[in-house]
């Protein structure tokens, strides 16, 4: 029985958070929901807007749709439990809990690698093959596309979970970080990890390093593309397509990189956790933001969906 009892998964973990006093708690739960709100708004304005506007219905915008849909659903698998431990006095998460966090959160993350890879090839068929786009980008193409974006991400996610959910924890219940991460869980198994940590490594390069290679390469060829282009005009149109697709990139593999090129030790692990926090959160709200302001389709049908929602409420309000 007491070997069993070692063996065994804990009922609750206790997400230790960052190291700030309980006084910048308040602080930190006031930051951490005002961009929650911004990316549930930001991204779901995105959504309805692709929607809404036929102008709108191209594969550019049906990617970015997805990508803002998943935005949500990331953000969405983390900071309310976040802010649920930064309210009470209770740090805890529940075994299930745990589970249904990292195995949803891992699964847009992965999706998104793929999806940003997927848009690349589209900003590349829009600037390099311009005369033939409409029949490279059918919409049958682009709807197996998302689809083999998402499948994917699904896919690593139930194999990663199920064989994190095989290791024996031996009562370690303690995770030094603000959710649950399939890593971190892996550290409290007191049995060997290598084929958790081989099955890791290897969707890694398929759903991280692959989909970076391929957006290389994809911008290789545009920035190819954009020397022949003589005119300036003509060159900064072409820039603009992608320039917002190349910010986003950034963004999400600039986090990343940095948060795992960073030595093992205990004062960057602090820095990992505000890392991980800037992509759980900062990103997703920054990426809406990103194509509005530098796009005027977006921008003009936004001020006419506002336009005409208030002109229509005046003149109801008139008839009456």
């Amino acid at each position: 029985m007491m070997e069993i009892a070692n063996v065994s998964s804990p009922e609750v973990f206790v997400l230790l958070g960052f190291s700030a006093p309980p006084s910048l708690e308040a602080v930190l739960f006031i930051v951490v929901l005002g961009f929650y709100m911004v990316s549930i708004l930001g991204n779901g304005i995105i959504i309805l807007v692709s929607r809404m506007d036929v102008h709108l219905h191209t594969p550019m915008y049906f990617f970015l749709a997805n990508l803002s849909f998943l935005d949500i659903s990331f953000t969405t698998s983390i900071v309310p439990q976040f802010l649920a431990n930064l309210w009470g006095p209770q740090k805890t998460i529940s075994y299930g809990g745990c589970v249904v966090q990292f195995c949803i959160s891992h699964w847009p993350g992965a999706t998104e690698c793929v999806l940003l890879a997927t848009m690349s090839y589209d900003r590349y068929a829009a600037i390099c093959r311009p005369l033939h786009y409409i029949v490279i980008m059918h919409p049958q193409l682009c709807l197996g596309l998302a689809l083999a974006s998402w499948l994917g991400g699904l896919t690593t996610s139930m194999v990663g979970s199920t064989l994190t959910t095989l290791l024996p924890l031996c009562g370690n219940n303690r995770i030094d970080h603000f959710f649950c991460e399939m890593p971190l869980i892996m550290q409290l198994a007191c049995v060997d990890i290598s084929l958790n940590e081989m099955e890791m490594y290897l969707a890694s390069f398929v759903f991280v390093v692959f989909p970076l290679g391929l957006i290389l390469v994809s911008y290789g060829r545009i920035a190819r593309a954009l020397l022949k282009i003589r005119s300036a005009e003509g060159r900064r149109k072409a820039l603009s397509t992608c320039s917002s697709h190349v910010a986003m990139v950034s963004l999400f593999y600039g986090s990343i990189i940095f948060m795992y090129l960073q030595p093992a030790k205990s004062t960057s692990h602090e820095q990992g956790k505000f890392i991980a926090l800037f992509y759980t959160l900062v990103t997703p709200a920054l990426n809406p933001f990103i194509y509005t302001l530098r796009n005027t389709e977006v921008k003009s049908t936004l001020r006419h969906t506002v336009l005409e929602n208030c002109c229509g409420s005046a003149g109801k309000r008139a008839q009456i």
